[in-house]
C-alpha cells in the first residue's frame, strides 16, 4: 500500500498545510494529503462502526466514511455550525473525510519552525501528532494521518467504502 506523503517540502524547506480548527486550538495536515473540503453533509449513520466514525457521505458517487476528530480526541461533542467543514483526506489509497469545526486557512511553515513533541507532553492524543508548528505568536499542532486512522479502522473504512453508492444521499460539493 502506497501512504501519501505527510508534508510537502519544497527546496526552501517548506511545508504546505491546511489549517482547521477543533474549539479553540488550530490542527495542520498536508495540503498534499487533501483531496476536497465540503460543507457539512447529511451523513448516514453505520451500525456498529467505531466510535469515532460518524458514517459515510457520497461524494461524487464515491462512499466516503467521515470520522470525528472531536471523538478521536476525547474532545467534547458540539453541535455543527455553518463554518463546520469535512476535510476528505487521502490515507493509504483511501478518501476518508475529518470532520472539524472550521477550516481557517491554508499556510507555508517552514520546516524549522515546527517542533517535535516535547517529552513533557504527557497526552492520550500526542500519539496522533507529529510536532507543533510556530506561526508568529501562535502554535499549531501537526496531525499525524498514519496514526489518527488505526489499523483495524483502516479495514473497516474499506469496507463502508464497498456499499452501494444508491442507497446514500449524493453530495455534490
Amino acid at each position: 500500500m502506497n501512504s501519501m506523503p505527510l508534508a510537502q517540502t519544497t527546496a526552501d524547506h517548506e511545508e504546505q498545510l491546511v489549517i482547521f480548527t477543533l474549539g479553540a486550538e488550530s490542527y495542520g495536515v498536508s495540503i498534499e494529503a487533501v483531496n476536497t473540503i465540503i460543507r457539512f453533509p447529511t451523513i448516514t449513520r453505520v451500525p456498529n462502526s467505531a466510535m469515532a466514525i460518524l458514517g459515510v457521505i457520497n461524494l461524487r458517487g464515491r462512499i466516503i466514511p467521515v470520522v470525528d476528530l472531536r471523538t478521536r480526541f476525547g474532545l467534547q461533542a458540539t453541535e455543527a455550525s455553518k463554518a463546520t467543514r469535512v476535510v476528505v483526506v487521502e490515507h493509504q489509497d483511501l478518501l476518508v473525510g475529518l470532520l472539524v469545526d472550521a477550516v481557517t486557512e491554508t499556510l507555508r511553515l517552514s520546516t524549522s519552525a515546527i517542533e517535535p513533541l516535547s517529552s513533557l507532553v504527557v497526552s492520550v492524543d500526542a500519539r496522533y501528532l507529529r510536532g507543533v508548528g510556530k506561526v508568529k505568536d501562535r502554535l499549531i499542532i501537526l496531525l499525524d494521518l498514519c496514526a489518527i486512522l488505526k489499523p483495524d479502522e483502516i479495514a473497516e473504512l474499506v469496507s463502508l467504502t464497498h456499499s452501494t453508492p444508491n442507497t446514500f444521499t449524493q453530495t455534490d460539493e
